[in-house]
């Protein structure tokens, strides 16, 4: 590969790292191209998955200020960039892994951190973004449906004894 090609691949891989939620690295060895392929269409569209050279993967990662991945990267290494949810990638990765045993999660880096292959299977295991958000939804809507309750009693109660009240006061009159 020639040096402007090298510059090129960098800094593409570069912009990958820094635009990317996750990025997961896998080993491939053993897999075939229709895989590959069936891989990339599991992961969904925020996801690119690219086989890499891991000489260039290390002095992208270190452009982008990712730190920790040098021990990921030996090897044949690919590397999906997440740019949506990292859960619904995870959930793909592990599914295919499952189904084909020759894909290797080696780790990922997220937020800041690097995270072990048992960390990425733990978060495939977590319920989509959505989900979650909709099951936050439902019980803050559920406090504030008490809350209106609670709120509106005293005052249904005082309305009621004052109603009372006045009848009271109707009939001995």
């Amino acid at each position: 590969m020639a040096t402007a090609e090298k510059s090129a691949v960098i800094a593409e891989m570069t912009e990958n790292f820094r635009k990317s939620t996750a990025t997961v690295m896998t080993e491939y060895r053993g897999l075939s191209v229709t895989q590959l392929k069936e891989l990339r269409r599991a992961l969904g569209p925020t996801t690119t998955y690219k086989v890499v050279k891991n000489t260039l993967s290390r002095l992208a990662a270190k452009a982008a200020g990712v730190e920790g991945l040098d021990e990921m990267l030996k090897g044949p290494s690919a590397i999906a960039f997440i740019e949506g949810d990292a859960v619904e990638s995870a959930k793909g990765l592990k599914n295919f892994a499952k189904d084909n045993p020759a894909l290797v999660i080696k780790g990922a880096y997220m937020d800041g951190k690097v995270l072990s292959p048992k960390e990425i299977l733990r978060l495939a295991d977590l319920e989509s973004r959505e989900v979650l958000l909709a099951k936050l939804a439902g019980a803050m809507n559920a406090s504030l449906s008490q809350a209106v309750y609670l709120l509106a009693a005293p005052l249904a109660k005082t309305a009621r004894a004052l109603g009372a009240l006045q009848q009271q006061k109707s009939q001995e009159n």
